[in-house]
């Protein structure tokens, strides 16, 4: 069993054979919309801390610096980042599960993605989930695209994925989904896309569809009116936003006919996304 030395328990929980659900701030996280969706389970479900990758090893921090806050007795402490792990209980088929959340590391991600494998397999979890979401040219009045990938064809049929046959430079999403084949754990990853011309801006919309998605492969029900309000207020603000300029309007028209145009042609939208994916990537400077 691979040596966690760099995990520092707050409790070692007692789960039956739970998901890991696994997202990370940063390259891989556009509109926020994968890391949300982990931090929306936590919250909704009251999720305990259980561990933390120690952030040492992992960062430069010149570059991602530690914060200085002040607690409410006028302490001042540091904030180191980190990668947090959550555990919870979900309703359904889904049972236990563990919810990592944390900034895409900069340093040692071969050590890191081991550590994320060993504790895994200590806490003898079943699968892993990652979450990615990329900018791409999708319209934010339809619906968001999220697309499932999974090296394993029996995975791939349960779960309703396909292969990933990109090739090029990755995140530590497609390096943590290699760790895990490399170790024996099931892995899957699911990615939304977010419109090119809202590319920073927290998409809830976004956030709902990976939800939904991810709910869906742990066979559970999530509860998301809340979201589904924040989501609507997202699409009409966005919309007046495009409205106020012609060339954006333009191109989201355009976007929007491109998509209505191919709303039954599911498997070429699918490896539309998938293009999407691998030139997001591609494309995206060190």
């Amino acid at each position: 069993m691979v040596a966690v030395e760099h995990v520092r328990w707050r409790t070692r929980p007692t789960l039956d054979r739970p998901v890991l659900v696994a997202a990370f701030e940063g390259w891989n996280d556009a509109g926020d919309a994968a890391s949300g969706t982990v931090r929306y389970l936590i919250d909704r479900y009251d999720a305990e801390l259980v561990a933390e990758i120690d952030a040492e090893e992992f960062f430069d921090f010149t570059t991602a610096r530690p914060q200085a806050e002040i607690d409410d007795d006028g302490v001042r402490h540091i904030v180191w980042p980190t990668t947090e792990v959550y555990a919870a209980t979900l309703p359904g088929d889904a049972r236990d599960v563990l919810l990592m959340i944390g900034t895409e590391p900069q340093l040692k991600w071969r050590t890191f993605c081991a550590q994320v494998t060993g504790l895994a397999e200590q806490l003898g979890v079943r699968l892993v989930v990652i979450l990615g979401a990329l900018v791409a040219e999708v319209p934010h009045s339809r619906p968001v695209p999220v697309v499932g990938t999974a090296a394993d064809p029996a995975m791939q049929a349960e779960l309703g994925l396909q292969p990933s046959t990109y090739q090029g430079p990755t995140g530590v999403v497609g390096v943590l989904s290699a760790a895990c084949r490399d170790a024996g754990v099931p892995s899957a990853s699911l990615w939304a896309a977010v419109p090119t011309y809202v590319p920073t801006a927290p998409s809830p919309k976004a956030v709902l569809a990976l939800l939904e998605h991810t709910a869906e492969v742990l066979g559970a029900w999530v509860p998301t009116t809340d979201l589904e309000i924040a989501a609507a207020a997202y699409e009409r603000q966005v919309t007046e936003l495009v409205q106020e300029d012609d060339e954006t309007s333009d191109y989201v028209a355009q976007l929007e006919q491109r998509h209505d145009a191919g709303d039954d042609a599911d498997e070429g939208a699918a490896r539309s996304l998938v293009e999407e994916v691998e030139r997001f990537l591609r494309d995206r400077p060190d």
